[in-house]
């Protein structure tokens, strides 16, 4: 066979394994899907990846192949379009106009997350840029929020730590208000339960006091399986008398000049909240604490460690004596 001739056929091949290729891919974005059930709901998170809005979409019951999916949205551009959302879909539907809907954002209901970890500030400042809620707080001091949703703790003037990070799902134009009194709402009852839920002989006096030291376990904890251990360590400190000396209070005293960067001179600037300079919990929460970390803080796990240091990789490494931790602190973070 001539070289001409072969590379004719060689294109030719080419050609036909494209077209199948095209073919086989609009079979799949054009073929409808069965659910089960035949309607379901599935909420896209905000702020999620493309893939991730595969990954939820087959978590939730729309059984769309993944890298097709992330293939399709990307051919025809529309990777930056995907909109947060409850979303309805009913058997018959098919991946194209699975695709089609949520970059539409033609939403069953509207979504609003609140992240653990966060303060209440950051929930302040993402539910104000939520454009599907009505701002009803805006202008609010906290104080006057927390009084708006009568909540007792107005005379704090602080919410922090009072609201419970979860996705919360709205109608379009509900009032902020109402995502706060959820929110507020759900805290109370998830605090309730696991203050009812406790440990005997914990150094707290108040399910408040257990949900401060939650809100610090939250900060702490790099790894999930070290929240027991942590807030061990607070228990434990708390109970012999000695200073919390967590930085995470301290960082949370020195508000705005806080610049990612905490110095010695930080720790030794007295605040209410500064754990090196003060005994005892800081005044308020410093965060919104999850679920893990209430369990964690009433349900300590049983050791008598007193010190732990991060060992780089998200874990840390607990010990009972000074001597201990000085060890594994030239390990870990002097590297000798």
């Amino acid at each position: 066979m001539s070289l001409l001739k072969k590379s004719f056929v060689a294109g030719a091949l080419v050609v036909v394994l494209a077209a199948a290729a095209i073919a086989a891919a609009y079979h799949w974005a054009t073929r409808p899907l069965e659910l089960t059930p035949a309607q379901l709901d599935v909420t896209v998170k905000p702020h999620s990846s493309l893939r991730s809005v595969a990954l939820q979409l087959n978590r939730g019951g729309v059984p769309v192949e993944p890298e097709l999916f992330i293939a399709m949205t990307r051919v025809l551009g529309l990777q930056s379009e995907l909109k947060s959302g409850n979303y309805e879909f009913k058997s018959g539907i098919t991946p194209y106009e699975v695709l089609q809907k949520i970059a539409r954002g033609d939403v069953n209901e509207y979504v609003a997350t609140v992240i653990e970890g966060w303060t209440f500030k950051h929930m302040r400042a993402e539910l104000d840029a939520n454009p599907a809620l009505k701002h009803d707080t805006l202008g609010m001091s906290d104080a006057d929020l927390m009084s708006a949703i009568g909540a007792p703790e107005a005379s704090i003037g602080n919410g922090e730590g009072l609201f419970f990070p979860d996705t919360y799902l709205f109608d379009k134009g509900t009032s902020d208000l109402d995502i706060y009194r959820r929110a507020y709402r759900l805290m109370r009852v998830r605090l309730d339960e696991a203050w009812l839920a406790r440990a005997p002989n914990l150094p707290y006096k108040t399910p408040y006091d257990a949900l401060t030291m939650a809100s610090i376990i939250e900060k702490e904890t790099g790894k999930p399986s070290d929240r027991a251990l942590v807030a061990a360590v607070f228990a434990n400190r708390l109970r012999a008398g000695m200073p919390l000396q967590t930085d995470p209070t301290v960082i949370y005293g020195m508000g705005e000049s806080y610049t990612g960067h905490i110095r010695k001179k930080d720790l030794q600037t007295d605040t209410p909240y500064n754990t090196y300079t003060r005994m005892g919990l800081p005044p308020t929460p410093i965060s919104l604490p999850s679920v893990a970390s209430l369990q964690a803080a009433m349900n300590p796990a049983q050791t008598n460690a007193l010190y732990f240091v991060s060992r780089g990789d998200g874990s840390s490494i607990f010990s009972d004596t000074l001597g201990e931790h000085n060890k594994a602190v030239d390990k870990y973070i002097r590297g000798q």
